[in-house]
């Protein structure tokens, strides 16, 4: 299978001659401690790749070589020890990065299975369900990428990995200063393009090349409905929108609150609802998607119609002398002094949480072994919880800050309150928020605990009595998307062994 290195050829790799002194051979262990087993194939890069043996831990592992090594091997040797720094399961593990001169080398994470570019030459393309399975793992794995200010740069076919277990990995990051996390953005529309036409629609050069995509006069690429039938309209859309440089590219965790949206309506894709991420291009450009324009044109007219209202209100009020007060909506500026002048209050909805939208936070040196609970608090039955474990202080054994459930509501909303219902009364509970998930790991929730910040005053998060629990701690004038349910003392578990506690309900209310 082709384990790592086979992703799109740059020019400097289409040229540059590849030396046979230092090559390896079956049996050779490397650093005293990497047995190289079977030559697997060779890179677009020229690189080899291996199928090795770490002697000392007794896995399998891949190791990818470049002879000879020194400033040949830079790109590679920096790339890897970038990527080791991120821990994510639709990533693949990085251990080791070695210069030996007359050759450099790079070990990383064996997966048992076969790249996308692979799965697709042997099967043909894919159901459209799968092609969004696969590009939502790895806009996930790109979103904890891009959280720690790096870029990937070989967003590919071939170094999209499909373990036999399902698993689904990105490899071999070769950012180079060219790249951007935009360009990682497309490159996911161009996952979407060949899971489901088999034809990859970016442009690429060297042996290792890909099918071209369909192309009309302009070069643009056939949209993957005139490929092939079956491809849902929405998904259609969202493909040719991310390839599109006219229309603006989201947010890599956008993406991925996008793609898990749509994943879990599995092949139901006519209630998934238009695009939740912010979508801008040319404003002379035509739209493709006649709903948006409708949908554009509503909401234009809509507002015409309000701000003419507040017009008029404002010239009435404006001839009033004694209007002087003032409202919170309106704070400088003048009103009419009866309650029927003021617009009335929204009224805060329910925001539908599901599944993937919400995960565990278990900092160091937490296990992370309850992760699957994290579905329990928002199936809308309180008889299911997430509980976490027994601690032999309430301040979880002074061993981490606190743990907690994240949610990712996929865009910025304006929200009114988060509502909570724990099996007990007395647990120490606040409501912090961030700009980003830095990714499902143990390292990543390190960081959601030390980086999220507490929203409200101090009595709007100290604790409550009850087992039901309203927290209105949000600025009317501020959006969010990532909300964290922080939990920072236990009560005594019902047994009065130690100290736990289950979550059973989180509901999140918004405008």
């Amino acid at each position: 299978m082709t384990q790592v290195g086979e992703g799109h050829e740059t020019a400097a790799d289409a040229d540059g001659p590849v030396m046979t002194f230092g090559a390896p051979t079956v049996g050779e262990i490397l650093a005293e401690r990497y047995q190289l087993e079977e030559h697997v194939n060779n890179d677009s890069a020229g690189r080899q790749v291996w199928r090795g043996i770490d002697v000392v831990l007794r896995r399998p592992v891949a190791v990818v070589l470049r002879y000879p090594g020194g400033d040949s091997a830079t790109e590679m040797l920096q790339a890897a020890v970038d990527a080791s720094r991120v821990i994510h399961p639709n990533l693949v593990g990085v251990y080791d990065a070695i210069d030996e001169g007359s050759r450099s080398y790079v070990v990383r994470e064996w997966v048992d299975g076969e790249s996308l570019r692979e799965l697709v030459a042997e099967e043909g393309p894919l159901d459209p369900a799968r092609a969004t399975a696969i590009a939502h793992s790895i806009a996930d794995a790109l979103a904890a990428v891009h959280a720690t200010g790096m870029v990937h740069g070989n967003v590919h076919p071939g170094t999209t990995l499909i373990g036999d277990d399902g698993r689904v990995v990105l490899a071999d990051a070769r950012a180079d200063s060219a790249d951007s996390t935009e360009a990682d953005i497309r490159a996911v529309g161009g996952l979407l393009y060949f899971a489901m036409t088999a034809h990859w629609p970016h442009t690429e050069i060297g042996r290792s090349t890909l099918p071209d995509a369909n192309r009309d006069g302009a070069g643009n690429p056939a949209a993957p409905r005139q490929i092939r039938a079956g491809v849902p309209a929405y998904l259609d859309d969202l493909t040719i929108d991310l390839l599109d440089k006219r229309v603006t590219a989201p947010e890599a965790d956008a993406l991925a609150a996008e793609l898990a949206r749509l994943d879990a309506a599995d092949d139901d894709y006519d209630d998934v609802g238009p695009l939740r991420f912010t979508q801008g291009g040319t404003p002379s450009e035509p739209s493709r998607n006649n709903s948006k324009i409708v949908i554009g044109v509503a909401a234009l007219v809509v507002i015409a119609i309000i701000g003419l209202v507040f017009g008029i209100r404002a010239i009435t009020s404006s001839g009033d002398p004694a209007t002087t007060k003032t409202t919170e909506a309106n704070a400088g500026g003048d009103t009419s002094t009866g309650e029927d002048s003021q617009a009335p209050a929204p009224t805060p909805q329910p925001i539908k949480l599901t599944a993937d939208m919400v995960r565990i936070v278990d900092p160091p040196p937490g296990d992370r072994s309850d992760a699957d609970e994290a579905k329990n608090v928002v199936d809308g039955n309180p008889d299911t919880a997430w509980e976490t474990h027994r601690f032999n202080t309430a301040k979880f054994g002074n061993l981490k800050p606190g743990m907690g459930v994240l949610i990712n509501l996929g865009s910025e909303r304006n929200l009114a309150d988060v509502r909570v219902e724990t099996s007990s009364p007395g647990v120490g509970m606040e409501i912090r928020s961030g700009t980003s998930d830095p990714g499902d790991s143990s390292t990543g929730d390190g960081k959601v605990a030390t980086t999220f910040k507490k929203l409200g005053e101090a009595d709007a998060e100290s604790k409550g009595d009850g087992t039901n629990r309203i927290f209105n701690v949000f600025d009317a004038n501020t959006k969010y998307q990532y909300v964290l349910v922080w939990i920072t003392e236990l009560p005594r578990a019902d047994d009065g062994d130690r100290y736990q506690v289950s979550v059973n309900e989180i509901s999140v209310y918004g405008y």
